[in-house]
């Protein structure tokens, strides 16, 4: 039997349990990504994982849960990367995103895709346009799973570019802004595929673009924003692990090495898959910090070009 663990505990980078804190509600879509790898890791390690919900202040209360944890490896954090490279330029929070943690290892990402309400009379982007230019009737609107996120960010360059007045209405997350829009209440949306790809195989939305560089396996007949001569719409969230900044390169790497064998997991992969995440890992943690700076100087750039506030 112990010549058994040994293989397995080799991977370990701590005899001890671990706690995971999850910047989101339990239930969400992040918590159930989360589950999914901490299950994977315990395999791993030999060692219980512990899932630690701290919602709250757009991530700033799960950051600074891990924040005030030792540095030792036994903390650690599953967020999407929004809470680093979109949120802190929009809102005053308590940790500088680019000095205080460590992107570790990233599992998948979210990719975005422009929504609209059913009972919207057009069924491609151009007839979109020309329906919310001439033929409503009335403001028309965009609503955004939050003030100051790439949901918003997509929705103001895609008013700008093609030319409409859109009003920005924000909700508190993908669920009420969803719901709203399937109401009729507001008229179209970008939005995370994880949580539109359902409602749209249900007939409940229309799509009308891919915010992504290329066309997604799940809407292969969808064409992507850049094909529709909206280039600069190209947007997507990594999900993974971060750590404080203070944690020791080594025990980083080790953490990197486990997470990466995990998501690596065909059985993993199937789970991200059917939580409608593409599933992808990064090379390194230097490899990983270095995408999420640039992601972080890239959205800092859209927000001054487009004047992106939170009471926009």
């Amino acid at each position: 039997m112990a010549l058994a663990v040994a293989p397995l505990l080799a991977h370990a980078w701590t005899q001890k349990p671990v706690r995971v804190v999850v910047p989101a509600p339990a239930g969400g879509t992040m918590d159930a990504v989360a589950r999914i790898l901490s299950e994977a890791i315990s395999a791993e390690i030999g060692q219980p994982v512990i899932v630690d919900n701290k919602p709250g202040a757009g991530g700033a209360i799960g950051v600074q849960a891990l924040l005030n944890a030792p540095a030792d490896g036994q903390t650690i954090m599953f967020m999407v990367s929004n809470i680093l490279t979109e949120i802190p330029l929009v809102m005053k929070t308590s940790f500088d995103p680019v000095k205080d943690v460590k992107p570790v290892t990233m599992v998948a990402r979210s990719t975005m895709v422009l929504v609209g309400a059913p009972a919207v009379p057009a069924n491609d982007l151009k007839g979109l346009i020309g329906y919310m230019k001439s033929g409503k009737g009335g403001p028309a609107s965009y609503a955004s799973y939050s003030a100051g996120t790439s949901s918003h960010y997509a929705g103001a360059i895609f008013a700008k570019k093609a030319g409409l007045d859109l009003q920005h209405v924000p909700f508190a997350g993908s669920p009420p802004a969803l719901q709203n829009l399937m109401g009729g209440q507001v008229d179209i949306m970008f939005d995370g595929m994880v949580t539109s790809l359902p409602m749209i195989k249900a007939g409940k939305l229309k799509v009308f673009g891919v915010g992504y560089g290329s066309r997604l396996p799940q809407l292969p007949d969808v064409p992507t924003m850049a094909e529709q001569g909206f280039g600069e719409i190209d947007f997507s969230n990594w999900a993974g692990a971060i750590v404080s900044s203070k944690m020791p390169d080594d025990i980083v790497k080790q953490i990197d090495a486990v997470l990466t064998k995990a998501a690596a997991s065909p059985k993993v992969q199937e789970k991200l898959v059917a939580q409608n995440f593409m599933p992808v890992t990064s090379e390194s943690p230097a490899q990983l910090t270095k995408l999420t700076r640039d992601e972080y100087e890239r959205n800092a750039q859209i927000v001054k070009t487009y004047n992106i506030q939170l009471n926009q």
